[in-house]
């Protein structure tokens, strides 16, 4: 279900409306009725900072933010959080639209609280029998003209859709998102925003030369799909691509490595959500036409143990000609990613990032609430990045990448080994990634964040679409 952000001259007198004030905003300037602002007052008195009522007929929903010597992503985070209570209040009362209005010094408070709101909104619906019994009631979120511009509300709308379509991937099962179907639904994307998208079947695989690819997906009764999306406009600010490359594991059973572990394999759908958000990524690039040329690359399959799957101790000759002894099959996002990684090297990038649920010992290390970076670009791209963590509260912490925990990957027999062994699996999985890049380059690894298995605030259970605003953030800021 998508939400529509509005421009408005004028909030109607019965119009559910959110208030966002500080201890400085004059309350009597909310249009209040006496008796409600009177039981405002009271309820602020006493330390409640959210409050809902009727004022004649009208629902009110009153933030009240109270100043704090806190960084600025912990302010605007608070914002978010405010539109996610808002919006719950909302749909609570059956509400269809809701005006926003702020009274704060915070100049994007609406744009934030807006933000938190529509994410929170987000319902995947389409296997329910009547859908329409569970639909939020809220479908429109107001802002008054003279508080946001136009290109505000509408890069929030196109960034919105495209968090909402990539947690729609994520949250489609096996029957019906196969690789060639993950592809299929770029190429609708791209039609929709207007990015070109090419997509590779098996036999160009072959002829690429993308054994990674085809090493993984030997055990699938489906054949793989390499897609490539691409946002040039006239205007592009860089001279050389920037490259974002994506995971698109449509479910991983461990191969023949079966996983181990308990009810692992029960959320394996979300193995794509790296290619997935490339695809929010190019979609809300291409819709608010940033002048950034912006490549996306997806190497997709499901990793079975089925047919002729690959085994413990074979040795793949990948694309740029090393060998890789497999240790375990399900190590196999970072042979996809590898075959992908090498073939961005064609465009003489100026970046490529990529972004993979890799690895267990990254959820592990650093727990859901953040994102593993390992970087070998230079120090201002790498800190830009991080910036851009913070802003959108899609939060990194750096991993090194040593040479010692490249010696943890390397083979008896082969060039290297895809797996380093029980520890500092985050890692040696970056220094396997390495081996196919020649040009700056930063990995995240977003399996802590990816998925999640209870709703934390705007972040709902399942699909969370991760990485999609922090990666719009950091382009946008990257502009000259």
């Amino acid at each position: 279900m998508n939400i529509t952000l509005k421009r408005t001259r004028a909030i109607g007198e019965k119009e559910a409306v959110l208030y966002i004030t500080d201890k400085n905003t004059p309350l009597d300037s909310l249009g209040l009725t006496a008796e409600a602002l009177d039981f405002l007052k009271k309820l602020f008195e006493q330390k409640q900072h959210y409050v809902t009522f009727n004022n004649a007929g009208r629902f009110v929903f009153v933030a009240q933010v109270e100043p704090k010597e806190e960084e600025l992503y912990k302010i605007k985070e608070g914002f978010r959080l405010i539109g996610v209570k808002a919006g719950k209040s909302a749909n609570g009362n059956k509400i269809k639209s809701l005006a926003i209005q702020n009274f704060s010094t915070q100049d994007d408070a609406a744009l934030l609280a807006a933000e938190g709101m529509a994410l929170a909104n987000y319902q995947f619906l389409k296997y329910k029998e009547k859908p329409e019994e569970e639909e939020n009631a809220l479908t429109t979120i107001k802002f008054l003209q003279s508080e946001v511009t136009k290109k505000s509300v509408d890069h929030l709308q196109n960034l919105v859709d495209a968090v909402y379509a990539c947690r729609t991937l994520v949250n489609e099962p096996l029957n019906f998102l196969t690789a060639p179907q993950i592809s299929k639904e770029f190429q609708k994307m791209g039609k929709k925003a207007g990015f070109k998208v090419t997509v590779f079947d098996k036999k160009r695989i072959q002829k690429e030369n993308m054994n990674g690819i085809l090493a993984v997906n030997l055990g699938s009764p489906d054949p793989p799909t390499f897609t490539i999306m691409e946002w040039k406009p006239k205007n592009a600010q860089n001279k050389q691509p920037i490259i974002i490359v994506g995971k698109g594991v449509v479910f991983d059973t461990g191969g023949l490595s079966l996983k181990p572990t308990t009810n692992s394999m029960d959320i394996m759908k979300c193995d794509m959500a790296g290619g997935a958000t490339v695809g929010g990524v190019l979609y809300t690039v291409a819709k608010n036409k940033i002048p950034l040329h912006v490549i996306g690359l997806v190497p997709a399959t499901d990793n079975r143990p089925g047919q002729n799957a690959y085994v413990p101790g074979d040795v793949i000759r990948m694309r740029n000609g090393l060998s890789v002894e497999i240790m375990n099959t399900d190590a196999e996002g970072r042979m996809l990613l590898a075959d992908a990684l090498n073939y961005a090297t064609k465009y003489k990038p100026e970046l490529v990032i990529d972004l993979a649920t890799l690895t267990g010992a990254a959820m592990r290390s650093i727990g859901p609430h953040a994102i593993a970076l390992m970087s070998k670009a230079d120090r201002e791209t790498t800190d830009a990045l991080v910036a851009s963590g913070y802003n959108t509260h899609e939060r990194l912490i750096e991993f090194p990448l040593w040479d010692e925990y490249g010696d943890m990957i390397k083979s008896d027999i082969a060039d290297i080994k895809n797996l380093g062994g029980a520890l500092s699996g985050a890692i040696t999985a970056g220094k396997f990634l390495e081996h196919f890049t020649d040009y700056p380059w930063m990995h995240l690894d977003i399996a802590p964040t990816a998925w999640n298995f209870r709703p934390d605030g705007y972040r709902l259970k399942n699909g969370t679409g991760s990485g999609v605003r922090l990666l719009v953030d950091f382009l946008v800021n990257r502009l000259k």
